[in-house]
């Protein structure tokens, strides 16, 4: 006779506790970052779900947060996990400038840009904004996406960079990528949430470079 099993989705279409491989399967299929695991007794995956502190839990939170800061998810059940982070980095402003994008659940960089020359901060946060919405459009992805720049997601909104950095011989090639970003938002729509990251209840967002 087959034991049943219980299963747990920490990472998944609808995070939970299953009891059929058919269900789990169907949160986890295909979604990228998934955490699940096999359990033989319900009793035994609701403590598991609900983040009891066995060597196996702490094994796959460490999974789920490399490359990325340490955010409490349990402590915070309102932060998606199947979201997209983006953040950029600029020492200086202008300065030398990255930015790039992370699966929230996992901390997994999914694109980098950089770093370039004679960027600033609000640039590398709008494109890296664009950047992500791109990629959802060509691959058909309705993920939250995540940010903690306030005038990154009105530039967006607005589908206009209101920057301040002159266009000269240094800056021309970067200020070419913001005019392209501002055509693609012209030109298309996208259905992805986009969330403001509270760094100031939820800590550092998981796309962080960890430089300040």
């Amino acid at each position: 006779m087959e034991t049943r099993k219980f299963y747990v989705v920490w990472a998944g279409r609808a995070p939970g506790i299953y009891d059929s491989w058919e269900e789990c399967e169907q949160q986890v299929h295909n979604f990228p970052g998934a955490r699940y695991k096999a359990f033989r007794s319900q009793t035994d995956a609701t403590e598991a779900f609900r983040g009891d502190s066995d060597s196996e839990m702490y094994a796959l939170r460490a999974i789920a947060s490399h490359q990325a800061p340490q955010v409490n998810y349990d402590a915070f059940p309102e932060i998606r996990l199947d979201a997209i982070a983006v953040d950029a980095a600029c020492a200086g402003n202008p300065g030398r400038m990255e930015y790039r994008g992370v699966w929230v659940a996992t901390g997994e960089e999914i694109f980098r840009f950089g770093p370039v020359d004679n960027g600033t901060n609000n640039i590398g946060e709008f494109l890296a904004l664009v950047h992500a919405l791109a990629l959802c459009k060509q691959r058909g992805w309705n993920f939250p996406i995540y940010s903690d720049s306030v005038t990154a997601q009105a530039w967006v909104r607005n589908r206009k960079a209101k920057t301040t950095l002159s266009d000269t011989p240094k800056t021309h090639k970067l200020l070419s990528l913001v005019r392209r970003a501002e055509a693609w938002l012209a030109a298309n729509t996208y259905a992805n949430p986009i969330i403001k990251w509270r760094t100031e209840t939820w800590g550092e967002i998981p796309a962080d470079f960890g430089r300040k």
